[in-house]
């Protein structure tokens, strides 16, 4: 049997706790930048190499601006030690809002939590070794002839980050098809049947998101439709197993 959310606290209370995960977040995401301050430049060239690999020989990176140097991977070290501190930060998350959770609630959020990091990860790792390559080779090999590729650091660096939080969102389809078949919003044969305004919506975010090139809107919109798949087939599970939890209620 479900057990009900606790309502011993007070709006203070829950201001309190609320205030204390949000300050063991932020320390939690101290510390990794602490770690990794001093690998700044190294963090930076490893980002940038799928963009090196790919330039013209004797050719390299410039800064534009005088503070690039320094300001760039610092920015690039933050945002890494947000991303490594996500498991953390979700942890505090999970932490304040557990209490007022039934068991069941508990039982899919859990996993939803823990999968939604997986899959921002999942996504990042998708754009750095598979599409980096491929979009930053086509981008080498179109330019006009007698055009000398320099990209300024912090240029690439705003670039790599866009796509970075592109892709980690979009791989975020199967939770959001989830909660949206969980929470009664719709179902998965009422998504089976928008699979063509699916398609179209895919190819046109994979626009609104990249580069204004084919290939990177393509390789972002096949991603999508395929988890879109994959989250209707999980979502169908926890629909059933819903329907069935409703049926046994009522008897």
């Amino acid at each position: 049997m479900s057990s009900s959310p606790t309502n011993n606290y007070t709006l203070f209370d829950h201001l309190l706790e609320l205030r204390t995960r949000l300050l063991r977040a932020v320390v939690g995401v101290l510390v990794v930048l602490c770690c990794l301050i001093y690998f700044a430049q190294d963090i930076y060239h490893y980002v940038a190499e799928p963009l090196l690999a790919t330039m013209p020989q004797d050719t390299q990176m410039i800064a534009t601006d005088v503070a690039s140097p320094l300001f760039a991977p610092f920015k690039l070290t933050i945002v890494m030690s947000i991303f490594i501190a996500m498991p953390y930060i979700l942890y505090q998350v999970w932490s304040f809002v557990a209490p007022g959770l039934y068991n069941n609630e508990k039982r899919l959020i859990a996993p939803l939590m823990f999968g939604s990091t997986l899959l921002f990860y999942s996504g990042i790792a998708f754009a750095y070794f598979i599409v980096f390559p491929v979009i930053f080779a086509f981008f080498n090999s179109i330019a006009p002839e007698g055009v000398t590729i320099a990209t300024d650091i912090s240029s690439y660096l705003d670039f790599v980050l866009k796509l970075f939080f592109a892709f980690g969102a979009a791989f975020e389809i199967p939770i959001a098809i989830i909660l949206m078949c969980w929470t009664g919003f719709t179902s998965p044969a009422s998504l089976r049947t928008k699979r063509p305004y699916i398609v179209v919506g895919a190819f046109v975010i994979g626009m609104l998101l990249t580069p204004p090139d084919i290939i990177s809107q393509t390789m972002l919109a096949i991603p999508m439709l395929l988890l879109f798949e994959l989250g209707i087939i999980i979502a169908a599970f926890y629909y059933k197993e819903d329907e069935n939890d409703e049926f046994e209620s009522v008897e």
